[in-house]
């Protein structure tokens, strides 16, 4: 898209709804609590059970916080694309596609925005373009 306010509002838009549901998916984890999180992840045969329950709470819950905001979304993009690939291979690949039967069509959908979000960048709304000045790694074409 060669409009740059209408490429700037979508990545805003794409931002700010997939931030709120992996912020939502985080916040969920750390409600149930660290032990009942951990729990699920063992029944889900999940490997390292402790350390992925503590990786998804957090990337998921701060991922989102910093989707929302545009903060280090190049970074963040990476770590909630990681997060989606090991539920998407060890969890939900085997039940099809859809969400009602286990499927992976949530995080299919959830690891490829954040994968462009990684590799586009937060866009001009965002605390990286106040940053990018500064930070090279967070500068846009």
């Amino acid at each position: 898209m060669n409009n740059p306010v209408l490429r700037n509002v979508g990545l805003l838009v794409a931002r700010v709804v997939i931030g709120i549901v992996f912020l939502a998916h985080g916040l969920q984890k750390i409600n149930q609590g660290y032990s009942a999180t951990k729990a699920g992840f063992e029944g889900m045969d999940v490997p390292v059970p402790a350390l992925s329950a503590f990786y998804a709470t957090w990337v998921e819950t701060l991922g989102g916080i910093a989707l929302i905001i545009g903060l280090l979304v190049p970074i963040f993009g990476v770590l909630l694309l990681i997060n989606m690939l090991g539920a998407f291979f060890v969890v939900h690949i085997g039940n099809g596609i859809y969400v009602t039967d286990g499927g992976w069509e949530l995080v299919g959908a959830l690891g490829a925005g954040a994968l462009v979000l990684a590799v586009v960048g937060a866009g001009a709304y965002s605390v990286d373009a106040l940053l990018a000045r500064r930070v090279r790694f967070l500068q846009t074409a």
